[in-house]
């Protein structure tokens, strides 16, 4: 099956449909660039949603109960959580998808789930072409969850239109146990597991904290507590993702961020294609192992390798010869 019948299978709504062209975009198949360049006369117009936090915090049944809002206003929702990777397998551990089983049958939401694969970050190396593909499926909404490792959460910021930063009371020294890098991302906060001792405590310091935020500009992030095991305070989460969806397009903030995130893209496509080309002119993985036991007994000077290597990849040696 080429890409483009691909494509329009799952603009149809055929999920098997969906699911093969994430998968194939996942694992960089052959036929991915031209599937994700037919997909791209479709994306745009979803509203994706970034849900990061500590493990433990809940994002999990949140994403959930924020799905289940969604389909009450008729919303065809894609969720895309990236889990942590089985050491034995390589596998994602699925997770979100045994947590949403009773969801998984409702044709307006779809669920994956990715593995990390060592990329650091909280995202899966492929994420953004994932989100891509389930985009041009016709989702209104991308609820998009990370790994939850700490700091290193930023990078979902440079994929989500909006980032929720999910605190739960009682971890230990509480908001300062976050650091910066994950407080100065977030346009809500969300304090979840509200109905614990605490909860108030944390509210003062994420606001005592509000400072950090100075790239948001005008907006200052709402806090807004939720017990997402009961649903409760969902809509009014659901409700101020609402005005700052609103404020964003209004200030040109989403448009500021969606080029950004362009731009970064196509940074990293050109990364990845020079380095495709490295390996098409010859330069085996068994080389570069070569290399760097030459570099590591001091035999070869790196520095002046990779500068030599990328030459002969645009100018032939007979050339540069002359």
């Amino acid at each position: 099956m080429d890409a483009t019948t691909l494509v329009e299978r799952l603009r149809a709504g055929d999920i098997r449909a969906l699911a093969r062209a994430v998968s194939l975009v996942e694992n960089d198949a052959p036929l991915a660039a031209d599937l994700l360049s037919a997909c791209f006369p479709y994306t745009g117009s979803a509203l994706r949603i970034g849900i990061t936090g500590a493990p433990g915090a809940g994002k999990s049944t949140l994403v959930d109960r924020l799905a289940r809002h969604y389909r009450k206003l008729n919303q065809r929702i894609g969720v895309l959580a990236v889990d942590p990777t089985s050491p034995f397998t390589g596998g994602a551990i699925l997770g979100d998808r045994i947590r949403m089983q009773e969801r998984v049958a409702d044709p307006g939401i779809y669920v994956r789930s990715m593995a990390t694969r060592g990329a650091l970050g909280g995202l899966a190396r492929a994420t953004a072409d994932v989100v891509s593909v389930i985009e041009a499926s016709g989702r209104d909404t991308i609820l998009i969850e990370t790994v939850g490792v700490g700091q290193d959460e930023i990078n979902i910021v440079r994929l989500a239109d909006i980032t929720l930063v999910v605190l739960v009371p009682g971890m230990g020294d509480d908001v300062q146990s976050i650091k910066a890098g994950i407080m100065e991302i977030a346009d809500i906060f969300v304090i979840n597991k509200a109905d614990r001792e605490g909860t108030d405590r944390i509210e003062k310091e994420v606001r005592a904290m509000q400072s950090l935020a100075s790239h948001h500009g005008d907006w200052v992030a709402p806090v807004v507590r939720t017990v997402a095991s009961t649903g409760e305070g969902v809509d009014a989460l659901a409700e101020q993702i609402e005005i700052a969806r609103t404020a964003f397009l209004q200030s040109g903030e989403f448009e500021r961020r969606r080029i950004a995130r362009w731009r970064e893209r196509i940074e990293e496509m050109m990364r990845e294609a020079l380095l495709k080309q490295v390996r098409a002119h010859g330069i085996s993985s068994n080389q570069l192992d070569d290399y760097a036991t030459q570099a590591n007994k001091g035999q070869k000077d790196p520095y002046r390798l990779v500068p030599r290597l990328i030459q002969n990849m645009f100018v032939p040696e007979k050339e540069q010869e002359k």
